[in-house]
């Protein structure tokens, strides 16, 4: 798990998020609204596809409008096994890490991977990438 994740807030733009990605050097961030709850997740690939390949202007769109559905997460004491299933079902490389409430970290495809032994990691990949 990556701790201390950094979330992009629902009123701060695509272009806010693309800086603070290019900033912290990662392709996610997790959406927080103004109660500091998780909201969603933003992906590069969110904001390439939905923003800049539809034609809209990255400094107009709204994080908090790129959210969607309820966010899918873990809590902080899951297992490998648990993250992994989680993972193969929404079909997600990242999840946020949950305690209580709090966002606590992000805990990402390649960390699962290093914790699972061989045969389990190709399945992970296998479900994510089909």
């Amino acid at each position: 798990m990556t701790p201390d994740a950094t979330c992009i807030g629902v009123n701060e733009t695509a272009l806010d998020a693309t800086k603070k990605m290019t900033e912290l050097g990662v392709g996610a961030l997790p959406i927080c609204g103004t109660n500091n709850r998780l909201k969603g997740m933003l992906t590069d690939r969110d904001i390439v596809v939905k923003v800049i390949g539809a034609g809209k202007d990255p400094a107009q769109v709204k994080a908090g409008d790129l959210a969607q559905g309820k966010a899918v997460t873990v809590g902080a004491d899951d297992e490998a096994e648990s993250i992994l299933q989680t993972m193969s079902r929404h079909k997600v490389r990242r999840l946020p890490v949950i305690d209580g409430r709090t966002l606590v970290g992000i805990v990402a495809q390649a960390d699962v991977a290093r914790a699972l032994p061989d045969p389990k990691v190709g399945d992970l990949l296998e479900a994510i990438s089909a």
